[in-house]
């Protein structure tokens, strides 16, 4: 009788939350974070994943580095412009790759090299402040073949 009324306060347990029984907060981590060695001397590109497993949309407000100034852009219409604020959609992603959405890093402080890494701090409306390790990869690296 006992494991019967344990699973049974785990089942009921498990449906609080919101009403509806979803999440109904924004839940953001972040993957697939690296930065290709700058060919430039004061400029450089940030691309990774930003997942939202919550309930609950979230919105990407600014990047702060300690190399230098970070901007997100994004591609509109095969034209790059700055983005003031980015939506993380509830239960989905904002991707930031080779040609489309990416972080814009200016007035680099110092040129970061292969092998290094670079600290990038997202700031998002509901999920706080998330610090990201960013490995600096070869100028060439391709993500999908890890070279």
């Amino acid at each position: 009788m006992a494991p019967v009324a344990v699973l049974t306060g785990a089942l009921v347990l498990a449906g609080c939350g919101s009403e509806d029984g979803k999440d109904s907060a924004a839940e953001v981590s972040v993957s697939g974070a690296y930065m290709p060695q700058p060919v430039s001397e004061s400029m450089a590109a940030g691309y990774l994943t930003v997942t939202n497993k919550g309930g609950a949309k979230d919105e990407l407000t600014s990047v702060t580095s300690d190399v230098g100034d970070v901007t997100a852009h994004e591609t509109v219409d095969s034209s790059m412009q700055e983005a003031k604020d980015l939506p993380v959609p509830a239960h989905g992603q904002l991707v930031f790759k080779s040609g489309g959405n990416h972080l814009m890093f200016e007035k680099l402080k110092r040129k970061p090299m292969q092998g290094e890494t670079v600290t990038v701090k997202l700031h998002f409306t509901e999920s706080g402040t998330v610090t990201v390790k960013m490995p600096v990869k070869s100028a060439t690296y391709n993500p999908k073949t890890g070279h």
